[in-house]
C-alpha cells in the first residue's frame, strides 16, 4: 500500500527541520562551550590517521573511534574501495587524491580501511545486470571489488565457505583486497617498509558494536579488546 502524499511530505519536513535543529544544537551545546578549541582548530589541522570508510549512513568514523575533530582525515565511498594506482590518470580521482594528500601533505602515520556488516556495496557485487541497469556509475565503481567476488566464488565452489557465509566473508575479504590496492601506491609501500606508516584493516559489526582488526600473521580478523 502506497504512503499518502501528505504523509510523505510530512516526513520530509520533519527530516528537513531535524537538520537545522541539529545545526542550532551544535552551536549551542558543542561549539560555544569549546570556543577556544575550535578557534585553534580553525587555523590548522594535524590528523594522525587517514580513515577510508564506507559511505553507509550507519558507519560514523569519529563515533566508533572516539576521536575528536582534527584527528581523522576521512574519505568515504561505496564499499570503502581503494582505486587502482595510476600515476597518469586524467580522470577525476577523488579517493586517490585524498590518499595522496593525506600521506604526502598531511603526513598521517596511520591508514585505516574499514569495512562493515550488511554492506550494500559488497552485496551489489552479486546483483544481476538488470538490477544494476539504473546504476551505471555504481556498476563501474564496483569493478574495484571484482577480485573480491572472484576469491569468494572460488571459496564457495571449493566448499570452503557456504553461501550463507558469503556476505560477511565478502565484506571482510574486501578490506584485505583494498589494502593490497593501497600497497600498490609506491609512496605508501615505501613508507610502510620504512616503518613510518601503519596500515590497518578493520571490520565493524554494526549490530554487536564490535571492531575486528585484520591480523596479517593469523590471516583473520581479531576482535579489538
Amino acid at each position: 500500500m502506497k504512503t499518502p502524499v501528505h504523509e510523505e511530505e510530512n516526513v520530509q519536513q520533519i527530516n528537513y527541520n531535524k537538520l537545522f535543529e541539529g545545526i542550532r544544537g551544535f552551536k549551542t551545546n558543542e561549539h560555544i562551550p569549546r570556543k577556544e578549541f575550535y578557534a585553534q582548530l580553525s587555523q590548522h589541522q594535524n590528523p594522525h590517521t587517514l580513515f577510508i570508510g564506507c559511505s553507509d549512513s550507519r558507519v560514523i568514523p569519529n563515533l566508533v573511534t572516539g576521536t575528536i575533530p582534527g584527528e581523522l582525515f576521512v574519505v568515504r565511498n561505496i564499499g570503502n574501495f581503494v582505486p587502482f594506482y595510476d600515476r597518469r590518470s586524467e580522470t577525476f580521482v577523488a579517493t586517490s587524491a585524498v590518499i595522496e594528500y593525506a600521506v604526502k601533505q598531511l603526513q598521517v602515520t596511520n591508514i585505516v580501511v574499514c569495512g562493515h556488516s550488511n554492506c550494500g556495496g559488497c552485496a551489489a557485487l552479486y546483483n544481476s545486470e538488470k538490477e544494476m541497469k539504473q546504476l551505471p556509475h555504481t556498476k563501474k565503481w564496483l569493478e574495484l571489488a571484482a577480485p573480491v567476488k572472484k576469491i569468494v566464488e572460488e571459496k564457495i565452489a571449493k566448499n570452503i565457505i557456504s553461501v550463507e557465509e558469503r556476505a560477511a566473508y565478502t565484506e571482510k575479504m574486501n578490506v584485505v583486497v583494498q589494502i593490497s590496492h593501497l600497497m600498490k601506491y609506491p609512496y605508501i609501500r615505501k613508507l610502510v617498509k620504512q616503518g613510518e606508516l601503519t596500515i590497518m584493516g578493520w571490520y565493524y559489526d554494526i549490530e554487536e558494536g564490535e571492531i575486528y582488526s585484520y591480523d596479517k600473521e593469523l590471516k583473520r580478523f581479531v576482535r579489538v579488546e
